[in-house]
Order: C-alpha cells, then structure tokens, then sequence
C-alpha cells in the first residue's frame, strides 16, 4: 500500500518562504514514477503544482515558476518544495500524489494516489 505523508505548511505572510516535504513509502512500480504536489483552493479547481520523475522529468505550473523549485532524493523516495515569495493565491491545501507520465511526458500527468493535504495559508 502506497503511503504518502505531507509535512511543512502553515501560516506565512505573502513574501515568505515555506518548504513542504512529500515522503512515499510501499511504492513497488518499476516504472519511472513520479512524486509531487496539487493544491486545491476554494473555489477554485484542483492543479498540479509541482512533479519530479524517478529520471528528474520536472513539471511545474506557470504559475509558481521561479518561485517554487522541487527537488527529490531518490533513496528515501522523498520529495522537497520549496516555495519562496509566496502570494495570498498560494492559498491552499497541498496534496503529496504518485503519478505516472502521461502522452505527453508530464510526470503530474496520471495520479495514482494521494496524501492528506497540508494546509499553506498566505496572508497579505
């Protein structure tokens, strides 16, 4: 059974920096699978945030380019993002997922599984 456990968020005032770590344990695929977060605001629909494959394949939206770097250590199947110069729209629940690439090679492409959610709240 694949676990997925977020750690890292809470309350930070917009220009901040916050790091959210993503550990996945039970993960079995040999497949070059992927590790990441989506986030979930209200209102608002759910979006891939940030993925990073097994080969380093890197997805990261527009929206948190050169603000949000991903990086993973493989050994330990853990993941790191870390987010700098953070916005209200940041706001939040970020999810850890396990995904697959999809047709066109982006690593958030399939979600296979998900975490709790941690919650990152930005305040002006």
């Amino acid at each position: 059974e694949v676990q997925l456990v977020e750690s890292g968020g809470g309350l930070v005032q917009a220009g901040g920096s916050l790091r959210l770590s993503c550990a996945a344990s039970g993960l079995t695929s040999d497949d070059d699978y992927a590790i990441g977060l989506f986030r979930h605001a209200p209102g608002k629909e759910r979006e891939a945030v940030s993925c990073i494959s097994e080969s380093g394949n890197l997805y990261s939206a527009d929206s948190v380019k050169g603000r949000f770097t991903i990086y993973r250590v493989n050994a330990n199947n853990t993941v790191y993002l870390q987010m700098k110069n953070l916005r209200p729209e940041d706001t939040a629940d970020y999810y850890c997922v396990q995904s697959v690439a999809d047709r066109a090679n982006t690593p958030c492409g399939y979600v296979e599984d998900w975490g709790q959610g941690t919650l990152v709240t930005v305040y002006s």
